[in-house]
This record gives C-alpha cells, structure tokens and sequence, in this order.
C-alpha cells in the first residue's frame, strides 16, 4: 500500500503554503493509489517551538479538505505521530548505529567547533567536522574500537555532554533515484558528519526522518528540493540499518516572481491567511496543482478529484514555479462566479458574520450583482456598504444630494430602471458620469450596479441617507 507523509514543525504561526503545495502533493499521490496519508509533527526543534502552532496547522490542512488518515490528533496503527513522544525509539537507533560503525559519540565543546569553522573559512575550505572524536591518540580511526568506546562511555558516566554524530564514510558514490529527476550521485567526501542525536536527547531531522518514515511504513518520501543535499545523508542511514529505500521526489520551491524563494518578506506565506481573505480552499489548492504540473489538456479551473484522477508524479517539472498571487484571485473570481447563488450566499454567511444582518430577501437578491463583481469573500463586506450605515461618506455633495432627494421622491414604483432614468437626466443635465453617483454613495468611482443595489436597498433607506447628508 501506499503511504506517503508530511512532518511539519510546530515553529511557525501555520503552516506554510509552500508546505501546503507539499501537503497537496502526497495528498494526491496516497489518494491515487489507494493509500495513506500521514501527518507526523517533528516537534524536536525545541528552541523554535511554538505552543499552539501544531493546533493551528492541523485546522488549516483540513480547513483546505486534505483530510489525513493518521495524525497526532487522531492517532493510527503506528501512534505516537509527535516526534517528542518517540525519544527512547531514535536513542535506541543511534546506540544501534554506533555499534555497527555507522555513527560515533562527539564530546566537542562549542567553542571548538566554532575554532574549527572559522579556521577552515579562513583556508577557504568548506566548513565541516573534522572527526576529532573519531581519532584516537595514535591517529587511527576507530570504527568498532573498544578502547575508544570505553573512553566514550566513561565520558558518558561522567555527565559530560555528547552528541551523536553519522560516520560518513570516504570516497563512497550514493546513488539515489529521484522520481522527478532521475538518477542523483553525490560523492561522500563532499558529506559532513552530521548531527544524529542532540545532547539534549532530541534526534535531528536527518535521523528522526529515517526512522520514523521506515517504522510508519512509507512508501514514497515527496519533500522540497531544498532536501535533496540531505538525502545522501539519509541512504546512507538506511543502508547502515539494512533497511528498504522508500521512493524519493523532490519537488520544486515555490518561487516570487522575481525567481527569489517564496518567502514573508514578498508574499503572505501562512496557508491560512488565504482563507481569512476569502479564498476558496478549492481555488488555492486548484492554483497550487498548476504549480510544476500541467493539464493533459491545458485546463485552469478543475477540481481536487480531478487532478488526483489525472495527476503522476513523474509529470512534475523540477524548474521551480512562480507563485502570482494576481493569477490566483482571477481563479478565485472564476469559482466564485460558478458558484449558484443559493452557494454563494451560504458561503458569504459563513465568512462574514455581518451578512446575518441582512434579511433572506435582501441577500438573496444582492447574490446576482455581487457572483460577477467579487475576487474574494472579503468583498461582500465593501461592495455592500451601504447596506451597514447610517450616513453617507464624508464630503457629500450636498447639492448633488439634495437634487437626488428630489428626483427619487417623485418615484412612485420604485425599481431600478425607473432609479436609473432619474440618474441619467441629472448626467445629462450636469454632463457628469455615473461615477459621480458611486462617490456620492459609497465614497468609490464604482461598485455594484448603482440602481440595483438602491432598488435593493429600498426607498425608504435611499431618501432616508439623502436627507441626513444635506443637513
């Protein structure tokens, strides 16, 4: 069965939408195949953590309906899915490591460590650990040294702090195959011994990674190309474990348009403030499929079961995509046009509290001027203005106002072509445009068909505003 995953970390305020696209990804591939999809939480970051941020990411990934099959919320067969309550699990792994050679305890104190970077970037060498801790006094490395354990456990004893390290070995080719972009060798020698397990008893990522995706059983390890530098790293773990390497895909980052990494500075990241600008979640997740992947028929507005009917992996193009938030809000303006009104209007109502002031009546009839006029849910509350006030905008023409007042109590059936005859003999009359008429009403150059919305509005409300702005 396949089995695919995310592993956020609880250090920031949401997840991010570059996570998201990742997320959307497995989502889709575990989906296809009839398979699982896993959300793990890598809470061993403990200096970044954020209380309340896993919370907060899982209410986003099911607010976008990529609803997870285990997670720590809901557990699963290979429970606990929090990295922080699997501690005596990847402790047990590294004492396995060491044992087959494959790892090493390291006593290095932080100032030599810092020593050490800054003397090899002052020999332009690339900054890396030296093995010190792996060296005995006669030069020879150690490997399965007895004495050197010795040494290691006594230090141990001794309540010195260590940290475990992976023996990368030298002059070795690891070979990899990427399902996006084929066959991948990266030469050892150009490996650092990284950092297994903190002296804190936390692992990195590298190993709890590696251990946690064999024990959860996935099949297909789809991450960030920003990952493919540490895969090396993670078959040679597997190796050393004598385990089976899962599939790896590293898809594209996600890119500004200036090609930069999508990043706060230039583009809202979290996923969930797309919401709380009235987005669709079905909108953001259509937008994010077309990011390195295409329609067999160039198709733009299609659904999540469609793109996981359609959707291979092999498909996606490694070029990095660039996210334009400008392209999303027209695909967001396409869903909400083909929204009926009756699901426009429940979909106002839940994302704007202040629609339920408004009568049935009123907002079923706003629904067909606003299907056409709106980008995003936000604009219900702007484009609907007048509908919430007791006064018109400041600096009223009180002349225009007054002229107005005059022309719409003569009206005696009032609808909205008899509003707009009025309107349009005062233009010709004053060889004004109607934008005159919006800045008057809501302080805009335009909005929503003038006539329409004061034939909606009613009036009694119209000559009511019109009386209070001349006073």
């Amino acid at each position: 069965m396949v089995r695919t995953r995310i592993p956020p970390s609880p250090t920031g305020q949401d997840i991010h939408i570059g996570n998201l696209y990742t997320a959307l990804i497995n989502f889709a591939v575990a989906k296809k195949n009839h398979g699982k999809f896993i959300i793990r939480i890598e809470d061993t970051d403990r200096t970044r953590f954020q209380e309340g941020a896993e919370e907060k990411i899982l209410s986003s990934v099911k607010a976008f309906g990529l609803h997870y099959d285990e997670g720590p919320d809901i557990g699963g067969p290979f429970a606990p899915y929090r990295q922080s309550e699997r501690l005596p699990l990847y402790k047990k792994h590294a004492e396995e490591l060491i044992e087959k050679g494959a790892a090493y305890y390291c006593f290095c104190t932080k100032e030599r460590l810092d020593e050490l970077r800054q003397q090899q970037i002052k020999e332009k060498k690339t900054p890396r650990y030296d093995k010190h801790c792996l060296i005995l006094e006669n030069g020879e490395r150690t490997r399965l040294d007895s004495r050197r354990r010795v040494d290691a456990r006594r230090g141990i004893e001794n309540g010195e702090p260590y940290v475990v390290r992976l023996n990368v070995p030298a002059n070795k080719t690891i070979t990899f195959t990427d399902v996006i972009r084929g066959e991948i060798a990266i030469n050892s020698n150009d490996l650092d011994d990284q950092v297994l397990l903190k002296s804190d008893g936390f692992p990195t990522y590298h190993l709890g990674v590696v251990v946690d995706d064999h024990a959860m059983e996935i099949t297909t390890v789809i991450r960030a190309e920003e990952w493919i530098s540490s895969t090396p790293k993670h078959v040679l773990l597997y190796q050393a474990f004598g385990w089976e390497l899962p599939a790896f895909a590293h898809l594209p980052i996600i890119r500004n348009p200036d090609k930069s990494k999508l990043s706060k500075r230039k583009n809202p990241v979290w996923a969930s403030w797309y919401l709380e600008q009235g987005f669709l979640p079905e909108t953001v997740l259509n937008y994010l499929a077309l990011l390195g992947w295409s329609h067999p028929k160039e198709e733009e507005i299609f659904s999540l079961e469609t793109f996981i009917d359609l959707f291979e992996l092999s498909d996606v193009k490694p070029v990095g995509p660039v996210f334009d938030l400008v392209k999303l809000t027209w695909m967001n303006q396409q869903y909400l046009q083909n929204k009926t009104d009756a699901q426009l209007k429940k979909l106002i109502i839940e994302f704007s509290p202040r629609a339920t002031k408004l009568s049935e009546e009123t907002l079923t009839a706003l629904m067909p001027l606003l299907k056409s006029r709106m980008q995003t849910l936000q604009d219900f509350e702007a484009q609907t203005w007048l509908f919430f006030t007791n006064k018109l905008p400041d600096g009223t023409d009180k002349e225009l106002a007054a002229e107005l007042l005059e022309k719409f109590t003569g009206i005696t059936d009032w609808n909205h072509a008899m509003i707009f005859a009025e309107l349009k003999s005062i233009m010709l009359a004053r060889k004004v445009k109607m934008s005159v008429f919006y800045q008057l009403f809501t302080g805009e150059k335009h909005g929503l068909p003038l006539p329409e919305v004061l034939e909606i509005l009613g009036k009694d409300k119209t000559l009511e505003l019109l009386k209070l702005a001349i006073v």
